[in-house]
C-alpha cells in the first residue's frame, strides 16, 4: 500500500473532522477493561528488524504502550505530543513503546512514519496483531500505562482535543499526563479508562471464501463509485482506497461510518431535490459491505475486478487544464503562529479577448495552511475587486469538501478581455513556518460552443449577532428579484463553526414557494456543491430565500467560545451566513446579471458593534465599555436615557445614517 500524503493537509479537515466523526467515529471499546490485567511479556521486531522485548524496554518504573497507524489523521496528530511526552517524562522512570498492529501498514511505511515524526522511542510491528489481540487494543491511537508489575494502570486516549464529530482548538484535559503523574506520585489514576477515539487497528482477517460478495466483485465498484473520488494517492483523503491489500486493512473502519451514516459524506435531506454529485450509499450498497466485512473481506476473483478510474495527477479536472495561473511569482510565507488576515494578490493573465472557461480549480500550493481560496476577477476601469469580495459571488473556489467539476455542456463563465485575477486566500498557521504557491487551473471553451454564460450569486447576510448560548439563532437572507430568467445549477451554503443548518427557498412572483435544498445538519469540513439532476427554471421577478441555524451552545463541541456573542467576520471563530448559488442564462440575451447585487453594508453592523464592545456580554453596552472618543455619540443612541445601549437602539442608529446620507 502507499501513504496518500506524507502530512495532514487543513483541507483534509474534512477528512479529519470526519476522522474525529467518521473516519475515526464511535468511541467503541471492548466490553471486558483491560484495567488490572497483567500483560504478558512479548518480544517484537522494530522497522529495522531489530527484536525489542517488553522485559528489556520496561526496566523502568512505568511503561506507555501506544498503539499506532501510519495513515491515521489521529495518529499522525498525536505522534508529535507521544514524542513530547517522551521527553518530558524520559528522566521520571517512564518508558515509552509504539507498536503497529495494522496489516496494511509496510516496514518501509512504518520506517517512513516514525522518521518524519521523529519518534525516537521503539516502534515494533505487531504482525498478526498478537499482542493487540493480547491487551485488548481497538483502535489507533490508543494507549496503555503499564505498572512496574505489568499490570494495566491507564488505557484509552492521549488527551481530549478530538472526539466525535468534533475539535477544540487545545485539550481540556490531558489524560495521558495526568496518568503519570499520578502514578509517578504513588496515586491512583483518578480517571483510568477513557474512551479512544480513532481507526480501527486493521486486523489480520480469516476471509470466508464462499461468500457472494467480494472486493473484486462488487466492493471494488462501491468504492470507485462513490469514494477514490478523494480516497486516492494525492488527493485530500488521509488514505487510498484503490486496492485490496490496502482496504482490508480498513474494512471494519468502513463498515463502522457507514453503518453510522458518516461516509461518504452527504449532508442533503432526500426529501428536497434530486442532486448528480449525491454520494449517500443504496441500501444495497449498504448490505454489501457490511456482508463484506462480516465474511472476513475475501478479495474473491480478480479477473472480476472494474477497470480502475483514471484520474489527472494532481487535478480534479476531466483534463490537464489549458491555463494555470500561479497567485505570485514567489511563494508566500505563513508565519508559524498567530492569525493571518486575509491575503489578496493579483495577477494579471494578460487575455486580450474574452474567455470562456467551462472549468475551473483553485488548487492550494500547500494544504496544510491553506484554509481557503476564492477566486475573482477585477475587470478594466474597476477599482476595486467585484463579487463583494467573495460574499456576493466569485469565479472559482477552494474550500473543505468542495470538488472541481466542469460547467454542463454549452456553459461558461466568462472573463472579460483585459481582466485581472485575483486570489483571496486564507490561511491557517500550523506551528511551523510553511510557504505556499496556490494556483488556479482553466479549461476553455470555444466561444462558438457556449450557448448559456454561468454565473454565481449569493444570498447573504452580515447583520447577525448571535447570542451566548444560544442553541438554534435563526438567521435568513434574500437575493433581490431576479431581472430575467435564468436556469439554477447548483447550491452551496456557507457557515462556519457554529453552523447547524441551512435551507434554501425559491419564491416565485406568483407567490408560490418552494424548497430546493435542505442541510439539517451543516458541517464545515464539507461545504458541498449540491449539484441538481434537473435545472431549475427561475423565471423573472424570482427571489431566492435562506434560512439558517447557529449553535453557540456548550452542546456543540466544535464552539470555539460559546460564552461569546458571535458576529460576521473572516475568520472561522467568527460566523458568517451566505448561500451561494450558480445561474445560467442564454448568452445571445446580452444580459449580465441575473440577481442584482443588493446593497449590502460592507463597514460595520449593529451586531458586529455589539459583539467588540460588549464587553461583559449582557447584550447591552454601558458607557464604561465604550472607548473616550466614542462617548460623545452614547446619549445620541441611547434613546430611552436609560445609560444602556441595546442591540434595537443601535439598529435604529444605523437607520438614521442612512436617511440622513440619502437625504444629502
Amino acid at each position: 500500500m502507499r501513504l496518500a500524503s506524507n502530512y495532514l493537509p487543513f483541507a483534509a479537515m474534512a477528512v479529519l473532522l470526519t476522522l474525529t466523526s467518521s473516519a475515526f467515529s464511535a468511541e467503541t471499546q471492548p466490553a471486558k477493561s483491560p484495567i488490572g490485567k497483567v500483560i504478558p511479556d512479548f518480544t517484537l521486531a522494530d522497522f529495522r528488524g531489530k527484536e525489542q522485548s517488553l522485559s528489556e524496554i520496561g526496566k523502568d518504573k512505568l511503561v506507555v504502550v501506544a498503539f499506532l497507524g501510519t495513515e491515521c489523521p489521529l495518529a499522525k496528530l498525536y505522534a508529535p505530543r507521544l514524542v513530547a511526552l517522551n521527553k518530558k517524562f524520559a528522566d521520571q522512570g517512564v518508558a515509552f513503546i509504539a507498536v503497529n498492529a495494522n496489516s496494511q501498514d509496510s516496514i518501509t511505511e512504518i520506517a517512513a512514519y516514525a522518521r518524519l515524526h521523529k519518534i525516537d522511542f521503539p516502534m515494533l510491528k505487531d504482525a498478526g496483531n498478537k499482542v493487540a489481540d493480547q491487551m485488548s487494543a481497538v483502535r489507533t491511537p490508543e494507549v496503555f500505562v503499564l505498572d512496574k508489575d505489568r499490570t494495566v494502570r491507564y488505557w484509552g486516549r492521549v488527551d481530549d482535543q478530538y472526539g466525535v464529530g468534533y475539535q477544540r482548538d487545545k485539550p481540556e484535559r490531558n489524560d495521558l499526563e495526568l496518568a503519570l503523574q499520578e502514578l509517578l506520585a504513588g496515586k491512583a489514576v483518578s480517571t483510568p479508562v477513557t474512551a479512544a477515539v480513532g481507526c480501527h487497528i486493521g486486523r489480520v482477517k480469516q476471509p470466508n471464501e464462499n461468500s457472494e460478495v467480494t472486493y473484486s466483485n462488487q466492493i471494488a465498484r462501491i468504492l470507485q463509485n462513490r469514494c477514490v473520488e478523494c480516497h486516492r494517492e494525492g488527493d485530500i483523503a488521509p488514505f487510498a482506497l484503490t486496492d485490496y491489500d490496502e482496504v482490508v486493512g480498513w474494512s471494519e473502519m468502513i463498515a463502522e461510518v457507514v453503518d453510522e451514516q458518516r461516509m461518504p459524506p452527504w449532508h442533503a435531506n432526500p426529501k428536497h431535490g434530486e442532486f448528480k454529485n449525491d454520494r449517500a450509499l443504496t441500501q444495497e450498497e449498504k448490505d454489501q459491505i457490511f456482508a463484506w466485512v462480516k465474511n472476513g473481506a475475501p478479495e474473491g476473483d480478480k479477473t472480476q475486478l472494474p477497470p480502475a478510474r483514471e484520474f489527472v495527477t494532481g487535478w480534479e479536472l476531466p483534463r490537464e487544464p489549458d491555463l494555470v495561473v500561479n497567485m505570485r511569482e514567489e511563494p508566500y510565507r505563513v508565519p508559524a503562529t498567530g492569525t493571518v488576515e486575509y491575503k489578496y494578490f493579483t495577477v494579471d493573465p494578460g487575455f486580450k479577448e474574452d474567455k470562456w472557461v467551462s472549468a475551473f480549480q483553485a488548487a492550494p500550493g500547500n494544504r496544510a495552511v491553506v484554509h481557503h481560496i476564492l477566486i475573482m476577477t477585477r475587470e478594466p476601469g474597476q477599482r476595486r475587486v467585484g463579487m463583494g469580495g467573495g460574499a456576493l459571488g466569485f469565479l472559482a473556489a477552494y474550500v473543505p469538501g468542495l470538488r472541481a467539476e466542469p460547467f454542463p455542456k454549452g456553459m461558461a463563465k466568462k472573463i472579460p478581455a483585459g481582466s485581472e485575477i485575483v486570489f483571496q486566500m486564507h490561511y491557517t498557521p500550523i506551528g511551523t513556518e510553511q510557504f505556499d504557491m496556490s494556483s488556479l487551473g482553466m479549461i476553455f471553451a470555444d466561444p462558438e460552443s457556449v450557448t448559456h454564460e454561468v454565473r454565481t450569486h449569493s444570498a447573504v447576510t452580515n447583520e447577525f449577532l448571535i447570542p451566548p448560548g444560544a442553541s438554534n439563532h435563526q438567521v435568513e437572507a434574500d437575493t433581490s428579484k431576479s431581472s430575467f430568467a435564468s436556469q439554477l445549477l447548483n447550491m452551496m451554503p456557507h457557515m462556519h463553526l457554529r453552523g447547524k443548518s441551512f435551507r434554501y427557498e425559491v419564491r416565485y412572483p406568483d407567490g408560490k414557494t418552494e424548497t430546493l435544498l435542505d442541510v439539517p445538519h451543516y458541517d464545515f469540513n464539507w461545504q458541498t456543491s449540491y449539484r441538481l439532476v434537473n435545472h431549475k427554471e427561475l423565471p423573472a421577478g424570482t427571489t431566492i430565500h435562506c434560512v439558517g441555524a447557529f449553535d453557540n451552545s456548550k452542546q456543540n463541541l466544535n464552539n470555539p467560545d460559546p460564552t461569546q456573542s458571535v458576529a460576521w467576520g473572516d475568520q472561522t471563530w467568527d460566523e458568517m451566513f451566505i448561500g451561494y448559488f450558480d445561474v445560467a442564462f442564454p448568452v445571445e440575451s446580452g444580459k449580465e446579471m441575473p440577481f442584482p447585487h443588493p446593497k449590502r453594508n460592507r463597514g460595520p453592523t449593529p451586531e458586529s458593534i455589539m459583539a467588540k464592545l460588549d464587553a461583559n456580554q449582557d447584550e447591552k453596552i454601558e458607557v464604561s465599555e465604550v472607548p473616550l472618543l466614542l462617548r460623545g455619540r452614547f446619549n445620541k443612541i441611547d434613546t430611552d436615557g436609560d445609560k444602556m445601549i441595546t442591540i434595537e437602539e443601535l439598529r435604529e442608529a444605523f437607520k438614521r445614517g442612512r436617511r440622513d446620507k440619502d437625504d444629502e
